[in-house]
């Protein structure tokens, strides 16, 4: 009796992880992010840079992307001397950039194939990470030229507000669809420091 017990106790507590597993990695229907358990990420982006609408009184026309990297926030501009603002991460000292560019292709939960510079500082990186939400970039991505820069979604959403990244622009998943719902293949998008 004494041993049966002890087995279905250890029973119970595998039925209990598998179910903690499966939540941890259940998707959202409407959405299609990752629902998190009460883990360090979920709590992240409750206290999260929060999204809104700010009055805008600078140069670029409507539609456009401004990312003020000193800021750690990202404007798509909107008519009317308004822009829409997001919490970003940055690239990291050595890492950062300024300049404009364009979107020049989009993408809903991107594959990652790391460049050669990174694997280089990184060896322990995959040489390929198929889209989802294990993958670093997220939700959604926003090509950046020819660069090997990107405005994408994140798994890490305690970096948004950081200057971490290899010089792309990191965005809780949440607002990255929003921005990529907005902003089309063509928008321009201005970074400044």
């Amino acid at each position: 009796m004494n041993r049966f017990f002890r087995m279905a106790i250890l029973a119970g507590l595998g039925a209990m992880a598998a179910v903690s597993a499966a939540q941890a990695y259940e998707i959202d229907p409407l959405t299609r992010l990752p629902l998190m358990a009460d883990t360090d990420a979920s709590k992240a982006q409750a206290t999260a840079i929060p999204r809104e609408v700010v009055s805008y009184d600078g140069k670029q026309r409507p539609g456009t992307i401004v990312i003020n990297t000193s800021e750690r926030r990202l404007y798509f501009v909107l008519p009317d001397g308004k822009a829409m603002r997001y919490g970003v991460g940055v690239g990291r000292p050595g890492f950062d950039w300024a300049g404009a560019q364009t979107i020049t292709r989009k993408a809903e939960w991107p594959s990652w194939t790391p460049p050669s510079q990174m694997i280089k500082r990184r060896p322990d990186l995959p040489r390929f990470m198929p889209g989802g939400p294990e993958n670093p970039l997220g939700a959604r991505a926003m090509y950046l030229g020819s660069t090997l820069y990107r405005i994408h979604g994140s798994n890490e959403p305690e970096t948004i507000g950081q200057a971490v990244s290899s010089g792309c622009i990191r965005m809780l998943n949440e607002d990255v669809m929003d921005l990529y719902e907005r902003a089309k293949v063509g928008t321009r998008v201005v970074v400044a420091r």
